[in-house]
């Protein structure tokens, strides 16, 4: 059975930094693309980041600058580290696997999801 676990989300300040963590079991993604989401209330989801198997990434340009993917294979893990957050930053992020393109942007591109870690930017 394979699981995506978010972790590291929480309450920030605006200029704040947080560390997103997500731990694959089940299968390895060594291979695959890896990506994170973000879903603030009210609104669809929305792509933040991705990396590829040869650590290739692509940013969604609200975040270029301020965010950095980065994954560790020999953990099975991705991460995003997000700096300089925005109360517009606020949503629920969830990291995603996919296994068919190399650099997907799209949500319907990827395979398995996490549930999620609420990220909160207060003003």
């Amino acid at each position: 059975q394979v699981q995506l676990v978010e972790s590291g989300g929480g309450l920030v300040q605006a200029g704040g930094s947080l560390r997103l963590s997500c731990a694959a079991s089940g299968r390895t993604f060594s291979s695959n693309a890896m990506g994170w989401f973000r879903q603030a209330p009210g609104k669809e989801r929305e792509f933040v980041s991705t990396i590829s198997w040869d650590v290739s990434t692509i940013y969604a340009d609200s975040v270029k600058g301020r965010f950095t993917i980065s994954r560790d294979n020999t953990k099975n893990s991705v991460y995003l580290q997000m700096n300089n957050l925005k109360p517009e930053d606020t949503a629920l992020y969830y990291c995603a696997a996919g296994l068919r393109l190399r650099l997907p942007v799209r949500g319907s591109d990827y395979t398995y999801w996490g549930q999620g870690t609420q990220v909160t930017v207060s003003s």
